[in-house]
């Protein structure tokens, strides 16, 4: 019977900052087991300090069906690495619970059947604590697997292991702006951190400099995607070749200020300005404003992680759908750039809060790439099977995981989505 060892503690912060990068799954210093350790723990050691300061009563609730319990987010993440890393690659391994693979599965058809994603805050069993200790349980034997297997097969595995990571801090993310939606269906708004505060943004802040406000990508054909062997996941190759250009991009991100604008010209009202699909969400959902937004008092309100604050005009726009973006950039004058001309422009080092403030919407539709195949397994169900009906985001969010972003990351979602930190910055046909 495989008999793990107990878990390395768990520190628990004060503030909800956003932690530091891992280490390398193989440090330049001590042995690659110890790499793959302190790598495994720091992603780890985050889950948990982000779920430090939620109740049981906070880590159970599931407001819609697109956002999960931050109780879920915590035993799937741990399911991921017992079945796909233990259940697979470590003799003697058992399971921690014989119906945990069921209940955490998410999509993985490959791995078995699943619990309705619906459903998932339906659960109040196992308990947060149980859920605890099946962390415990996974992070114990995934470290004593580590320092008791050999170095040729840590090699072999450490690609999965690193995938392992990465997928846990998607989720990472999605635990803070899933309670987020959660926190602002309460109508006494309470707070997830209240010393939280929204970032600074480096926007050009003279509005008389025309010049540095957009900048102008040339003709000319660039390649795209990722090109080395660092991590990325599947859907970020084949690099390939593609034209961009004659553009121009707005250097700095759509702020409240802009929005307010939008909103009081009849915005949300002027059917013109709007995909058909679109106005029909708005008015269907009677949408007047961004997400997380209340009026009080004639004064316009934002839900966040510190909990209910007034909008700041200066700051970047966030909690925007796809449709929403679309019409504030029809009202402009302007159009969303394409996914190929954001990445060319962020890799010139053009664009002032590329990463972490928000996801950038895109026009692109989130497509394989031309020769895109996806992996073999149940791990090839990761990214190809969700390449229909939904738009590319550029970027990343102030909740991506310090370390997480880079210039080819595709983050993907359907056009109607806005519980995510998602906004824009507008592109323009050079002239």
């Amino acid at each position: 019977m495989f008999s793990p060892e107990p878990e390395t503690p768990v520190t628990k912060p004060a503030s909800a900052a956003l932690a530091a990068p891992c280490p390398s799954l193989f440090s330049d210093s001590g042995s690659p087991a110890q790499g793959l350790t302190e790598a495994f723990l720091a992603v780890r050691n985050e889950t948990e300090r982000r779920a430090a300061s939620l109740t049981p009563e906070d880590q159970q609730i599931q407001s819609m069906p697109d956002a999960s319990p931050a109780k879920w987010h915590r035993a799937h993440t741990t399911w991921f690495f017992e079945q796909f890393l233990l259940g697979e690659h470590c003799p003697g391994y058992k399971p921690f619970h014989p119906d945990y693979a069921f209940l955490f599965n998410s999509y993985y058809v490959s791995a078995g059947p699943r619990h309705a994603r619906h459903q998932r805050g339906l659960l109040t069993r196992p308990c947060a604590d149980e859920i605890t200790a099946y962390r415990a349980h996974v992070d114990a034997a995934t470290v004593k697997f580590f320092h008791e297997t050999t170095e040729d097969k840590l090699a072999a595995i450490a690609p999965l292991v690193e995938v392992g990571l990465n997928h846990e801090q998607q989720h990472q993310e999605l635990m803070l702006t899933d309670i987020l939606h959660a926190f602002a269906q309460n109508p006494i708004p309470p707070a997830y951190d209240s010393s939280w505060r929204f970032p600074a943004s480096t926007r050009v802040a003279d509005e008389s400099r025309a010049g540095d406000k957009w900048v102008a990508l040339n003709e000319g054909i660039h390649t795209i995607g990722h090109t080395d062997d660092t991590f990325h996941f599947d859907n970020e190759k084949p690099a390939h070749r593609a034209l961009v250009g004659p553009v121009r991009l707005a250097r700095n991100l759509v702020t409240n200020a802009d929005w307010l604008a939008f909103m009081a010209d009849g915005g949300y009202s002027t059917p013109t300005l709007w995909l058909m699909d679109g106005f029909a969400t708005v008015n269907n959902e009677q949408w007047q404003a961004p997400g997380h937004w209340r009026q009080i008092d004639g004064e316009w309100h934002v839900m966040t992680l510190a909990g209910l604050k007034p909008v700041d005009p200066s700051s970047p726009v966030c909690h925007v759908s796809y449709y929403e973006a679309d019409a504030f950039a029809r009202w402009s004058g302007k159009h969303l750039p394409t996914e190929m001309e954001w990445e060319v422009a962020a890799r010139a080092g053009h664009l002032n809060d590329a990463f972490g403030i928000v996801w950038q919407w895109t026009r692109s539709a989130y497509a394989p790439y031309p020769g895109y195949r996806a992996i073999d397994g149940a791990l090839g169900e990761y990214n190809g099977k969700f390449m229909v009906n939904q738009l590319v985001l550029r970027g990343s969010s102030l909740a991506t995981p310090a370390g997480h972003s880079r210039i080819t990351y595709r983050n993907f979602f359907y056009p109607y989505h806005r519980w995510q930190y998602t906004g824009l910055r507008l592109a323009d046909y050079a002239g």
